[in-house]
């Protein structure tokens, strides 16, 4: 591999670095979507709820004047009760997420979320396997490997976007406003930079084409 290559590699690597680091905050954090109810008067306290993969902390909220009528960006007096969800851990309570989404949608999030850290620690072992030497070609499952990671962490981001979304749409709930919060955008910029690190990776490791028309691929430089 010429320096120039390894150069682009080494770039590349550190952005798909801080695409799995973005990943596993995303996965373990609470602060995917916040719901809030619609509020009929003012001056009033209502319950505001974030959640994550795992989780939902629901917050009690003093509501001077909202214009809006909606209480999840006031955030004035926290009092968060968190519990895990009740298909994750039965002796919590969470019937505030059981009643108003399916179950078998967070549970996909999870699981898919799950593989994508697989994914990434696969490619990230076959990543520092590859800078030994002749071991260039471990650079190539590498770059699949994050790309696949990112994939998935795009699915579960969609997943759990329908999961809000029949939420709110549902009739049996209270929630009316809500909004994605950061942990959504960790799990956003995490698709992008190891989707489209994974695939730089791979044209990156790739070998050198011949230049020439009557230069074959054995006449090639040698990647080493």
């Amino acid at each position: 591999m010429s320096q120039t290559q390894a150069a682009k590699v080494r770039v590349t690597l550190f952005c798909i670095l801080v695409g799995t680091v973005l990943a596993t905050v995303a996965v373990v954090t609470d602060h995917w979507a916040v719901l809030s109810p619609h509020l009929e008067q003012h001056n009033v306290t209502c319950e505001a709820a974030h959640f994550g993969l795992w989780r939902i902390c629901t917050t009690r909220v003093a509501v001077d004047t909202l214009e809006d009528k909606s209480c999840g960006h006031a955030m004035l007096s926290r009092e968060k009760n968190c519990s895990y969800f009740r298909h994750f851990n039965p002796g919590e309570s969470s019937e505030i997420f059981e009643f108003t989404t399916q179950r078998e949608y967070s549970i996909s999030a999870a699981a898919i979320a799950i593989f994508s850290l697989g994914f990434a620690i696969v490619g990230t072992v076959c990543a520092l396997l590859s800078f030994g030497k002749k071991r260039d070609y471990l650079l190539r499952p590498a770059s699949m490997f994050y790309a696949f990671a990112g994939l998935c962490i795009f699915v579960s981001v969609e997943v759990l976007r329908q999961s809000v979304k029949r939420m709110i749409d549902s009739e049996d709930t209270v929630w009316i406003h809500y909004y994605y919060s950061w942990s959504f955008a960790c799990a956003c910029a995490a698709f992008v930079l190891l989707f489209l690190g994974g695939l730089a990776l791979l044209l990156f490791s790739l070998p050198r084409m011949p230049q020439n028309p009557w230069e074959s691929c054995m006449d090639a430089e040698p990647e080493h």
